[in-house]
């Protein structure tokens, strides 16, 4: 088995545990602003990861594709959403569940601009032997790439993704109500969808001109 470069795993594990704490804090802040103070009364709007930590999603599966070499992908602890105190309902509620993937589109453009100050740099350090601009590469990078597949992933349009709740809000009533019902079979789809390969079809293409658009 090929070791494990445990520096990396370090980066990338961090990189993702703070990428999903901005990601659930949107949907909490959006979601307060908006009218409903659920997620704020319960703690949710925090930069602290403890509270939005996941142990499967947000550790033990993100480990095991490391360590398996496949894609890095997670999840944190849900925000609850009562949509009855959104004034709008589920046009209010597409927009708190649409705030995750764009602040993961934020922080993607974030890295794009610090990988492209730090292109060709060297940043001494305080004993002048060695520089930052190499681990600083290797941060933005994985922001970067990890930013770019949790937007792509979250915006899939199927619940309880995010890119579900936003269908769900721009269908009419008639629709929405049905399409809510596949609610509890979302993660067995997503499931189907990766033993058939059918799913990294879908995130293929968005990713690559994403990351073509965004990479130094």
């Amino acid at each position: 088995m090929a070791s494990i470069d445990f520096g990396t795993l370090f980066i990338a594990l961090g990189v993702l545990l703070f990428s999903l704490t901005i990601h659930e804090s949107a949907h909490a802040w959006s979601a307060n602003r908006l009218g409903d103070p659920t997620a704020r009364l319960l703690g949710r709007i925090s930069l602290n990861p403890v509270v939005h930590v996941d142990p499967i999603g947000t550790l033990l599966l993100p480990l095991l594709a490391f360590a398996s070499g496949a894609p890095i992908i997670g999840w944190a602890k849900p925000v609850p959403v009562n949509v009855a105190r959104l004034p709008r309902g589920r046009r209010d509620f597409l927009l708190v569940a649409a705030a995750g993937p764009a602040s993961n589109l934020v922080l993607a453009v974030g890295a794009a601009v610090l990988l492209r100050a730090v292109a060709g740099s060297e940043v001494p350090m305080i004993d002048g032997a060695t520089t930052i601009g190499e681990p600083l590469r290797q941060i933005a990078t994985w922001t970067l790439r990890l930013n770019v597949l949790l937007a792509v992933f979250n915006m899939l349009p199927i619940p309880p993704l995010d890119g579900g709740n936003v269908l769900a809000g721009l269908l009419p009533d008639a629709l929405a109500a049905p399409f809510d019902r596949l609610r509890p079979y979302g993660f067995l789809m997503l499931y189907a969808l990766l033993f058939t390969g059918t799913l990294g079809a879908w995130l293929g293409p968005p990713y690559v001109f994403l990351m073509r658009v965004l990479t130094p």
